[in-house]
């Protein structure tokens, strides 16, 4: 299904821009105009001139410069600086000369008579449609450097959680690969001293022994075809994940893995209850706030879930029994998303959950990684010092035949 971008104003003569699915325009534009929007701007994603985004970056930045980015607007903004002067600052101060051009950009288009907002929605590589959807929140309530603060917090708590994501698989991902190079060290440069030194004796060799000695002599013949098969599976997986179908059965399939599934859901359902308290709180009301919300959720398959809850919403549906239907949230976070609502306090209470959710991922990680380490050292140990142990039962052998 298609997703088109839409700019349109609202009866009471205000604007916004969001996107919608659809099967072709002619259908999104009818539905756009039976909810009272008079549309200014309808296109297919991707026709228009915005420069996309890779999917590891949040914008065309690294989250790290993004936010260094905003902290200098902020601070700019609070020195009731000109705008036009602000944006000439941080145009100076910018460091990459893509994001520079476009910073150049934005300032002729808000000479022009434009907003910062809307100036900045045509840049959707570099700035997401979260933080458009925040300037623009900020622009209409006359307190722009406060959304501004809570966007940045926001940006912190998501460059955490994905620093400790990261860490926790670093370290793993080390240990696997120091211990393939020392048994290929082993395989490589010791084993063929053993091989000339048992070469004589080969009909006396232990079985374990000997089949360890073919495998080094034939290593020519099965190491490389192996090596080849492995890329060609790494390359098979990598281009079928760039596929919207494979990414979405890719991600579907990450869900129900055991252990790495469950730590795979609380991410992304602090990525979603985080997001979407920083959106409500700026004032975006909740059909809006999840479908920004729902950009920022790095599962396809969770994403493409929440499609559903955002019809749901529209139809009046509560956001508790939305999310409920999607089945892709925890049940603890639905009850206290339905404790929210009923209190008035949906946004205090998705940053609760963001909260919770962090602080029990933080500790499933660090378990993980507590586990996982003395195991991996354990299979490596097991696996070299087997290595050794085979190269030398000839020696033990003919040490007991002396012996006796």
């Amino acid at each position: 299904m298609a997703v088109f971008t839409y700019r349109v104003a609202r009866s009471d003569g205000s604007t916004t821009q969001g996107y919608m699915e659809g099967e072709e325009e002619a259908l999104v534009r009818a539905k756009l105009e039976s909810q009272g929007l008079l549309i200014f701007n309808l296109h297919r994603r991707g026709t228009s001139s915005a420069r996309k985004a890779p999917s590891w970056w949040l914008g065309g930045l690294p989250l790290g410069q993004f936010l260094i980015f905003n902290q200098e607007l902020l601070a700019l903004v609070k020195s009731g600086l000109p705008i036009l002067r602000v944006w000439d600052l941080l145009i100076d101060r910018a460091g990459h000369a893509g994001f520079q051009q476009v910073l150049r950009e934005v300032r002729e288009d808000i000479r022009g008579g434009a907003s910062a907002s809307d100036a900045l929605a045509k840049h959707a590589s570099y700035f997401p449609e979260l933080y458009v959807a925040t300037v623009r929140a900020g622009e209409q309530s006359g307190n722009l450097p406060e959304v501004l603060q809570r966007y940045i917090t926001y940006l912190k708590l998501m460059i955490g959680l994905r620093q400790k994501v990261t860490k926790a698989i670093s370290y793993p991902l080390f240990l696997i690969l120091i211990g393939v190079a020392v048994i290929g060290f082993l395989v490589a440069y010791v084993m063929p001293t053993f091989v000339s030194v048992y070469g004589e004796s080969a009909k006396t060799l232990p079985w374990a022994t000997q089949l360890l000695l073919d495998m080094v002599a034939h290593a020519g013949v099965w190491v490389l075809p192996t090596i080849m098969v492995i890329f060609g599976i790494i390359l098979g997986t990598r281009a079928y994940y760039a596929t919207s179908a494979g990414h979405l059965t890719i991600d579907h399939l990450v869900l129900k893995l055991p252990l790495v599934g469950s730590i795979a859901v609380k991410h992304n359902t602090v990525q979603l209850t985080r997001t979407l308290g920083t959106i409500l709180a700026g004032g975006t009301p909740l059909v809006d706030a999840l479908r920004g919300a729902r950009a920022a959720v790095s599962n396809r398959y969770i994403s493409s879930a929440l499609i559903g809850a955002v019809e749901d919403i529209r139809e009046g549906v509560t956001l508790a029994g939305a999310l409920e239907r999607c089945q892709v949230l925890p049940r603890l976070a639905i009850e206290m998303l339905s404790v929210g609502e009923e209190t008035g306090s949906l946004d205090a209470m998705l940053r609760d959950i963001a909260e919770f959710y962090e602080g029990d991922l933080d500790t499933r990680l660090g378990q993980l990684t507590t586990w996982i380490e003395p195991a991996l050292l354990l299979i490596m140990g097991v696996l070299v010092g087997s290595i050794v142990v085979i190269m030398y039962l000839p020696v033990f052998q003919m040490a007991g035949t002396v012996g006796g």
